[in-house]
């Protein structure tokens, strides 16, 4: 869940309260394919609840994801279509934002363009720092990235560290927006 307070965290108020208003939730049944390899995605994803896996054709299931992992930024950055398939696991929650209304959101506001892009890339970095070190190179597993307890010296400057107390509010107001229930 630490990834979404980072990603969060560099959004302001008004962002998340967007997202919130933009965005729809959508449950997830077990099975069902969010992302398919190979073929565009019309949204990405930020899962709320429950969990995802991510296969490759060729390796099967490299990923397991979590509550506060965002899926389909990749193809959102670069338009590529995506390089692995997105599957729920179990039941799950995802807010969906399609890919026009970001798009449109990014071209009409630059405050937000510059915070999403900044809080996407500190998100795709920690996810490829996990990558490498699940190949066997730098810090010991679970060290230095998002999910772990462990902060590396340096890694984070304190402007990011301190914008996580914020993020935990706004991702609560974000849930209460999408469910309905009174702020």
């Amino acid at each position: 869940m630490r990834k979404v307070l980072y990603v969060l965290g560099q959004l302001h108020d008004r962002d998340v309260d967007w997202m919130a208003r933009n965005g729809r939730k959508q449950a997830v049944a077990p099975g069902t394919v969010l992302i398919h390899e190979g073929q565009r995605t019309p949204a990405i994803y930020f899962l709320l609840e429950g969990s995802l896996s991510v296969t490759v054709a060729q390796y099967g299931e490299v990923a397991r994801l979590g509550p506060g992992e965002v899926v389909g930024e990749m193809s959102l950055i670069d338009s590529a279509p995506p390089s692995a398939t997105v599957t729920a696991r179990d039941a799950s929650i995802v807010l969906a934002l399609d890919r026009e209304a970001i798009n449109e959101k990014i071209e009409d506001d630059d405050g937000f363009a510059r915070r999403f892009y900044k809080a996407l890339a500190i998100f795709l970095a920690d996810r490829l720092r996990g990558t490498v070190r699940h190949l066997g190179y730098g810090a010991g597993e679970g060290e230095g990235n998002l999910e772990s307890d462990e902060i590396l010296e340096d890694e984070l400057d304190e402007g990011l560290l301190g914008s996580v107390s914020n993020a935990g509010d706004r991702f609560n107001r974000m849930l209460k927006t999408l469910l309905g229930a009174p702020g």
